[in-house]
């Protein structure tokens, strides 16, 4: 994977707010307080990528702010996380996840054609390129860059969350063929793992990661539903609240 750099003094001295995938030891109370609320406000047991950038702020007191990137979408000192949200039938025993990370186009970054006559080993490459730059320019704000992902439930009663750090990829240790549905994969070339997704149509880039042995997991269970009708009276609501005028043209 990315290549072994030397151990500078300036960078050690940076300490990240915590130890890699050793969340604070509230974070997982704060979290399932937050699931809890979430379940008792929301009218389905949805929890998406924004949604999990702001709790997981909060739960570690950090910054969310919302990146185009998407690999810096929550700050914290000189720390930086991208969070990823996937489903699973069974959170606690996943082994893999496959995390989508952006559109990688070298038809736009590179100015070149990307459709499936062209050799799977140059497009992969491209791709790679691609994803490296990002990752060196959030590199070149944060001395710590992380990928947070939320292992989550269909009904969110249980999640599963690690962190890793978030890396560049040496193109020569990949090779890339395309598979029966005209997508690109590429496998590490030591072991023929299967490493990467990428879509042509779209240029949806997919890594897949193996989820570590050490992982949080939080189970929460489920509160009534807040009626909407005593809701709105304990935040004392009232009809003065409303303007609505018609307009017309």
């Amino acid at each position: 994977m990315e290549k072994k750099s030397p151990r500078l003094r300036t960078v050690d001295k940076v300490k990240p707010p915590y130890p890699l995938n050793k969340f604070p030891k509230i974070f997982g109370f704060k979290l399932g307080e937050e699931l809890i609320f979430h379940l008792a406000v929301k009218s389905t047991p949805s929890l998406e990528g924004a949604d999990w950038e702001e709790i997981f702020a909060k739960c570690i007191g950090a910054t969310w702010k919302p990146s185009n990137v998407g690999l810096d979408d929550v700050i914290l000192g000189s720390c930086a996380w991208g969070a990823k949200t996937v489903k699973s039938n069974n959170p606690t025993n996943q082994k893999i996840v496959r995390l989508i990370s952006g559109r990688n186009a070298p038809v736009y970054s590179f100015d070149e054609s990307q459709g499936t006559n062209v050799d799977p080993n140059h497009i992969g490459t491209r791709v790679l390129e691609i994803w490296n730059e990002r990752v060196s320019a959030i590199r070149e704000k944060y001395k710590h860059v992380r990928t947070v992902v939320l292992i989550k439930s269909n009904s969110l009663e249980e999640v599963v969350i690690f962190e890793f750090d978030t890396i560049r990829y040496d193109p020569d240790l990949f090779r890339w063929e395309w598979n029966k549905n005209n997508n690109l994969q590429g496998y590490d070339k030591n072991n023929s793992e299967h490493l990467f997704t990428w879509q042509p149509h779209g240029s949806q880039f997919t890594i897949i990661e193996n989820v570590p042995p050490d992982r949080l997991v939080v189970k929460v269970h489920k509160p009534d539903k807040i009626n909407r009708v005593t809701l709105l009276k304990n935040i004392g609501f009232n009809k003065d609240w409303i303007e609505v005028k018609y307009i017309n043209g």
